[in-house]
């Protein structure tokens, strides 16, 4: 079995490796394809019958178990998640091995998908040095991403100085 150091490792090079050889719209189909309804079966089956509470679920045990450094919050009409300290590519930063460009693309790639057919639309900014947001709200919604504290006060990662 691999672990999770090499799976990091093995997927960053797998995004640059399909980028290189096939170029962006393959490698794109493949975070839909292969990781949205393949591989993060799990997650669809959450998320998308239990809207809010699926991704509270689903994160909330995914996050912690990968240690993330991170703030979650559910509110009636939004989920949101403040990243201050990415797991895996922190593991790249550090050793420096990120080969893909957007190491970070991978995350919207495969979320994506699943929240168009939980009808949810995705506010998302990251700086590619391991802090991001992700602010899901209902896509019926006259949706707009909350301001700077709005949700998660202090702890929102773009009142960060590095951010």
């Amino acid at each position: 079995m691999i672990g999770c150091a090499e799976f990091i490792g093995a997927y960053d090079f797998t995004f640059e490796y399909l980028r290189r050889t096939f170029g962006e719209d393959a490698l794109r189909c493949y975070w839909e394809t292969a990781v949205s309804v393949d591989s993060q079966r799990h997650a669809r089956e959450l998320i998308i019958p239990g809207g809010f509470e699926g991704m509270e679920e689903y994160w909330g045990h995914t996050l912690a178990e990968e240690e993330a450094g991170y703030v979650a919050v559910r509110t009636e009409d939004a989920y949101r998640i403040d990243m201050h300290a990415c797991p895996s590519l922190g593991y790249l930063l550090e050793r420096g091995e990120p080969l893909y460009h957007d190491y970070c693309g991978h995350c919207l790639g495969w979320i994506k998908p699943v929240m168009d057919e939980a009808g949810f639309v995705i506010f998302t900014e990251h700086n590619s040095r391991g802090q991001c947001y992700w602010e899901m709200r209902r896509a019926h919604e006259n949706a707009t991403v909350s301001a700077p504290g709005e949700i998660t006060g202090d702890r929102d990662v773009r009142r960060r100085e590095d951010w």
